[in-house]
């Protein structure tokens, strides 16, 4: 159990398995017990634990503990994949075996501890991306996709950000960069999930992904797919500004 002077006391569990996908030990924060399941993803390289040691998870307290949602930390392996110095082709196929480890444990997991028919997933910074890409690629799965300060196409040198695959790109880099494939989609199909979604963009105007967000907002646009893109003041790139975030869109 986790509380503070002013929040109220909620349930908090630590947990940790061998991924048979991903061939090592991850492990896991659960906060809360009912409401609507969140898979959050961490920053750029970041832990299971950073949402919890930087207060975001106080932040979202209340509605924790009033069971409006179930939050479940996961961690990354960016530096297996996005960061690493394997070929870029090997960097790429490391995130897919991240993603069948959320598709084929990590959802599994959350369906067993909780009934909702609902499934959000969240993010910020590269965690936007993690959530916004798996969210669009597998929109018969989630309800619910919030990305705060994302980055949505990693191939696209910034100023501060380099191109996470050296001017590589294949069939796999493509459709697992959204500002890539969302313009590409035609099927019904998957048009009628997507515009099923709650999807909500939030970004700095300051911030060096702005233009990522407009891109992909107006890709969204095009495909008739309903969303909101939402422009903070400043760069809003901080946990003081996440920590507001969670409150408003989650």
């Amino acid at each position: 159990m986790i509380s503070s002077p002013s929040r109220p006391v909620i349930e908090r569990q630590y947990h940790k398995w061998f991924s048979t996908v991903l061939g090592r030990d991850m492990e896991m924060l659960v906060f809360g017990s009912g409401g609507t399941p969140v898979i959050f993803f961490p920053t750029r390289s970041a832990h299971f634990y950073d949402l919890e040691d930087w207060k975001i998870i106080d932040a979202m307290s209340e509605r924790i503990h009033s069971r409006q949602i179930q939050v479940y930390c996961v961690d990354s392996i960016d530096r297996e994949s996005f960061y690493s110095k394997k070929r870029p082709a090997d960097r790429i196929l490391r995130h897919l075996q991240y993603e069948r480890y959320i598709l084929t444990e990590v959802i599994p997991f959350v369906r067993q501890r909780n009934r909702s028919k609902e499934l959000a997933v969240a993010g910020c910074s590269l965690g936007a991306y993690h959530a916004v890409n798996i969210g669009l690629r597998h929109p018969e799965i989630f309800t619910k996709i919030v990305g705060m300060s994302g980055r949505y196409d990693l191939t696209k040198p910034l100023e501060f950000f380099a191109d996470l695959f050296d001017g590589y790109v294949d069939e796999n880099i493509y459709f697992n960069m959204p500002n890539h494939f969302v313009p590409g989609i035609r099927d019904p199909k998957l048009l009628k999930q997507l515009r099923k979604l709650d999807l909500t963009l939030v970004i700095g105007r300051e911030d060096a992904f702005l233009p990522n967000n407009e891109q992909l907002s107006a890709s969204l646009n095009a495909i008739g797919v309903p969303h909101q893109l939402i422009i903070w003041e400043e760069e809003a790139h901080r946990p003081r500004y996440w920590r507001q975030m969670v409150k408003l869109y989650l």
